[in-house]
């Protein structure tokens, strides 16, 4: 065997190591590393007498007619003491009727400029305005649960937890079709392995659907950037704060319409990726953040990077090693490729035909997603844009 076929398979079982490492690996090493920490480590459970500190919910909104009069009366539902709970929706550069919308509620606070400068540019303006001690993030377009913001509330007991991440729910019905299922399947994983990441240390990020933080550390970001809840919470992470993430507390929403919509998503969500890695390098500083850089690598540089590149470069080294090398071992391996990619092509054939069956939604919603953090990469190096600025995905 030639020394090009000994590089070949050594980098595809490299590869093949990522890739399994990032999607499945990371989640089973990061159960067994919880659960041996609470077998030898029992943390102190903090009691105190709930108070209810003055807390400003926080929306930011571009254009969102259609949900105000749903969100005002889930803002209504909340179950935290009216008057501990200031509303203001931020709506900068909102061309449509929001703001006539939002002059009925006496009690909500509406900060707007007319100039569209994106929603990291609104958030760093309307935090100027805010002197509450906690500030909760959330969304126009998602309804939270009632209890949310006391559950939030609860989190921040412990001194050491400077941003509370609550979970994202994907509303999605019987027949809605391939966006909405694999969204939402994606969306329960993610939300299990920031469980865990929680139990380990500290959460990797927050979704913007629902995120708290102690508003004296919020720190102003860089108008342009894409993924402002993860940056945001993440700079909270780098000040020696824990990210908690809080399950009691989530945020519901309806998944993409179309996968035209979820590839919307999807690029915007993967360019941020990249352009927060790039922003947030120094937390790869393993003797700095020795766990944290180890959850910051596993579950979120990894996936933004190279697993991607890597994972359809199985395909083609799979395909000349079994050229030129006999093993059954890659025989096998090539047929599960080919067996996966062909259930991934059957899923988008039956989506573009609005058949609904689900099993197949799985692989082909997984090569959707990592094509598309490939497309992130091609959106940064084409962005010319100094602002963080983003044609909206409709929404089920």
């Amino acid at each position: 065997m030639n020394d090009i076929m000994y590089i070949s398979i050594l980098i595809f079982w490299v590869s093949l190591f990522i890739v399994f490492y990032t999607y499945v690996g990371y989640g089973i090493l990061l159960f067994l590393l919880v659960k041996i920490k609470e077998a030898f480590i029992s943390e102190k459970k903090i009691e105190s007498i709930l108070q209810y500190p003055q807390v400003t919910l926080l929306i930011a909104a571009y254009n969102e007619e259609d949900v105000v009069a749903l969100k005002i009366s889930n803002s209504k539902e909340l179950d935290y003491p009216k008057d501990k709970l200031k509303i203001v929706w931020v709506t900068d550069g909102s061309t449509d009727s929001t703001n006539n919308l939002l002059e009925k509620y006496s009690y909500v606070k509406v900060l707007f400029k007319p100039e569209r400068m994106g929603k990291t540019a609104a958030i760093n303006r309307a935090v100027q305005f805010i002197d509450s001690p906690i500030i909760v993030f959330t969304d126009a377009n998602t309804i939270l649960n009632p209890s949310a913001i006391t559950e939030i509330v609860k989190a921040f007991a412990n001194p050491q937890v400077g941003c509370v991440a609550g979970e994202k729910r994907i509303l999605y019905r019987g027949e809605d079709r391939a966006a909405a299922s694999g969204e939402g399947l994606y969306w329960k994983y993610e939300s299990y392995l920031k469980s865990l990441d929680s139990r380990l240390h500290s959460a990797v990020g927050a979704a913007g659907e629902l995120f708290a933080i102690r508003g004296e550390l919020f720190e102003e970001i860089a108008p342009d950037t894409l993924l402002d809840d993860f940056v945001i919470s993440m700079k909270i992470a780098a000040k020696g704060y824990k990210i908690e993430y809080c399950k009691e507390a989530y945020a519901q929403e309806s998944g993409s319409l179309t996968m035209v919509d979820e590839k919307k998503r999807k690029v915007r969500i993967a360019a941020g990726g990249i352009q927060s890695i790039y922003r947030l390098s120094y937390l790869m500083n393993i003797f700095k953040y020795p766990i944290l850089s180890f959850q910051f690598i596993s579950h979120r540089v990894l996936r933004w990077t190279i697993t991607p590149i890597l994972l359809f470069a199985l395909l083609p080294l799979n395909l000349v090693i079994v050229l030129y090398h006999e093993s059954k071992v890659f025989y096998y391996l090539l047929a599960l490729q080919l067996i996966f990619y062909v259930l991934a092509l059957i899923g988008k054939v039956i989506e573009d035909k609005k058949i609904k069956i689900k099993a197949f939604f799985i692989p082909y919603y997984f090569i959707f997603m990592n094509f598309n953090v490939i497309n992130g990469f091609i959106y940064l190096l084409r962005k010319k844009r100094g602002d963080g600025t983003w044609e909206k995905s409709q929404r089920n």
